[in-house]
């Protein structure tokens, strides 16, 4: 019989096939995500159109699904941290299957606002215990990158949601895409079968035998149950969300919910309206549906390069000036310039919000210990999406109004200044897999 610390062996594997099957089925379930997200804006101007609703009434109508999203990231990633992440991922891509489809079904906005709420609630709970898992199992000098490589299964998501709008909606109508999106349930097996839980979970439920099979499959070396496994589990008693508010991280909890409310305001606003806003200022239709395609692949060329970075150089120091760069982009998209400018700047635009975004998600998940990881990206994700509930509505007014182009994007660049200047105070020092890590009280939690 051998000691085994879980922990060490996990951050200093090397990348193998157990790690890029791994990455593929969440980055999969993460595309889940982005299919809905961005799936909205192609079929909105049909619901306009066939259900004779104002812009404001259609962008709620969004909103409803993003209030799910942020009620299950709030009160379902708690939970995940007891019950064990792939269990809620699991629960959470079914609800989502299925309410999908079942809005492909309604029959007015109604009908259409509940289920899209429920499919927001099945959304909630799957993003945050994705990047938990993710961040657990991606080896130490790889965390930023391996976050930022799933994610970008969101704007891949979004890719696919623009191809079909732009081909499938026209010809078979706005239910085609829904229809489409209920397409995953049919990996969701695979995934539960191939993807492991935390090993953290398996250790304190006593479940030596999966422990060891992990581990033989991200080392290549033989682990036998019969050796002794295990992990540091922190100190931390009391309700999860008070935790993220411990050891120095209360500044910090706080500046990350303000930049993921502006970061999420910004990319649900544009991701909903950006095809309208462009048709209103003159665009043929054709380039203005292109446009979320560039959005799309300049997030996804955004959140693989910056996740990079990131683990050289720190995700902070990414964060702030892609940032700042979002802002500088969106101001220049509004001065109206050429078409060959114009989608050079809607590729940086997607790769400093939703790109950024996600490395932001990476960020966080890394902010804070195990045992309140899922909660920590659970809460950001869930105060950022009350910002996302807001973009889409915001976008609404602005169109109504009739404003110019140029304060259109301006009123989205602003919130990304803000999410900069919010990052600036965050207290890097206290983070947990962060340089400068302050120690905290923990013990060694043995299976025997």
């Amino acid at each position: 019989m051998k000691q085994v610390n879980v922990d060490e062996v996990v951050q200093n594997s090397r990348f193998n096939g157990f790690h890029l099957l791994f990455l593929v089925l969440c980055t999969f379930m993460i595309m889940c995500d982005g299919y809905d997200t961005f799936m909205f804006g192609t079929i909105v101007p049909s619901l306009i159109k066939d259900w004779h609703i104002s812009a404001v009434v259609a962008g709620s109508l969004n909103s409803y699904a993003l209030i799910g999203m942020g009620l299950g990231a709030l009160v379902l990633s708690p939970i995940a941290d007891k019950v064990g992440r792939k269990n809620m991922v699991f629960v959470s891509a079914i609800v989502f299957c299925v309410f999908m489809g079942l809005t492909a079904l309604s029959t007015g906005p109604t009908m259409f606002a509940i289920f899209r709420f429920m499919t927001g609630l099945g959304l909630g709970g799957l993003m945050p215990n994705n990047v938990a898992l993710v961040t657990e199992y991606a080896p130490k000098r790889l965390k930023s990158t391996f976050v930022a490589l799933m994610f970008s299964g969101h704007p891949l998501g979004g890719v696919l949601a623009s191809l079909i709008g732009m081909y499938v909606v026209p010809t078979l109508g706005w239910r085609a895409e829904l229809w489409i999106g209920v397409i995953p349930i049919l990996v969701i097996p695979v995934f539960y079968a191939l993807v492991p839980d935390s090993l953290g979970f398996y250790v304190l439920k006593g479940q030596k035998h999966r422990v060891a099979a992990v581990l033989t499959k991200i080392t290549g070396t033989v682990y036998s149950a019969d050796d002794e496994y295990t992990v540091v589990e922190h100190q931390q008693k009391g309700f999860p969300v008070k935790k993220l508010f411990e050891g120095h991280r209360s500044l910090s909890t706080i500046m990350f919910w303000i930049a993921f409310f502006m970061c999420l305001l910004t990319m649900y606003g544009l991701t909903t309206w950006l095809p309208n806003l462009m048709t209103n200022a003159g665009f043929p239709l054709g380039s203005s549906l292109a446009s979320l395609l560039a959005l799309n692949v300049g997030a996804i060329a955004g959140a693989i390069v910056g996740g990079q970075i990131a683990d050289h150089v720190g995700p902070k120091r990414v964060l702030v000036t892609a940032f700042i760069i979002a802002a500088i982009s969106m101001i220049l998209i509004g001065a109206r310039p050429g078409m060959v400018l114009l989608y050079v700047l809607l590729f940086i635009a997607g790769a400093t919000t939703t790109g950024t975004q996600i490395v932001a998600n990476a960020y966080v998940s890394q902010y804070y210990p195990e045992d309140m990881r899922s909660t920590g990206i659970g809460w950001s994700l869930g105060i950022g999406r009350i910002g996302g509930i807001l973009g889409p509505t915001m976008g609404g007014v602005l169109l109504t109004a009739h404003l110019p182009l140029a304060v259109n994007f301006l009123a989205f660049a602003i919130p990304s200044v803000i999410a900069a200047i919010a990052l600036l105070f965050v207290q890097q020092q206290y983070g947990f897999h962060l340089p400068r890590l302050r120690s905290e009280p923990s013990k060694e939690v043995s299976l025997n």
